[in-house]
């Protein structure tokens, strides 16, 4: 039914969620470490998109709407203020939000990056749902070596560091995309059909990350393409002694 949709991101991939990953995943007794990362991992994308917004394309009214939107998510990652029925339903906006006249490529990177906040916590709220129906106590774990090491091939100078972030953005999609559909089969039903529901959402939500980078480089970036390729497929690789949602192959 999926392999449409995922034959691309296994294309784009340079190496399969490890078999040994995977039967870690499906232990009982790492769902609350799964989950609990989960739901951390869909703020820090929409943190991410932010950031690239504020950086790059944002007017200072649009800065303050998106981090009005954030606030309350955070404020429950960060110090646990809140939960499903604080959060419901806050991941709208009041109106929409335009980029700065000066940056050439701002509305569609403003388009697409504020569909993937909303999406993101939307997530984030459905995950939390589930830690809650399981009676999962929310705690906050540090985070994975898997982001960090991304972000340290981006280049320095812009337009440079823009492109290879945005590069990063589209792999660290893609592969919580093939996760989502590695794991679904091992895990109850109602948990397992949530994660095969997101699939969709981050399949595009790559192909948007990856569109902006072709489209504001105005050049080939298949080298770099290449490059975060294989320093992601290093990641997920190797030994790692930190179980969680973007790990490498369990020590």
């Amino acid at each position: 039914m999926y392999e449409k949709l995922l034959a691309p991101i296994n294309a784009f991939l340079k190496y399969p969620t490890p078999d040994l990953w995977v039967d870690e995943a499906k232990k009982s007794e790492n769902l609350p470490i799964l989950l609990r990362d989960h739901l951390i991992c869909e703020l820090k994308a929409a943190q991410s998109a932010l950031f690239l917004l504020k950086r790059y394309a944002l007017t200072p009214e649009g800065v303050a709407q998106l981090t009005e939107l954030m606030t309350p998510y955070e404020q429950f990652a960060y110090k646990r203020l809140g939960n499903t029925e604080t959060l419901k339903g806050k991941n709208v906006l009041s109106k929409s939000i335009t980029a700065r006249e000066d940056c050439p490529y701002g509305q569609d990177m403003v388009d697409k990056m504020v569909l993937l906040i909303r999406e993101e916590l939307h997530h984030f709220y459905q995950v939390l749902e589930i830690i809650e129906e399981n009676n999962i106590p929310y705690d906050p774990i540090p985070a994975a070596r898997y982001a960090k090491g991304m972000l340290k091939g981006v280049r320095t100078y812009e337009p440079e560091a823009l492109i290879d972030k945005l590069i990063v953005g589209a792999y660290i999609e893609a592969r919580s995309c093939e996760r989502f559909a590695k794991i679904a089969p091992h895990l109850d039903h109602k948990i397992g059909k949530f994660y095969l529901s997101l699939l969709r959402s981050e399949a595009r939500h790559y192909q948007d990350y990856l569109t902006l980078a072709e489209e504001i480089s105005g050049v080939d970036i298949s080298d770099r393409i290449t490059f975060f390729g294989e320093l992601e497929a290093g990641l997920i690789s190797s030994p790692d002694e930190d179980f969680k949602f973007h790990s490498g192959l369990p020590a």
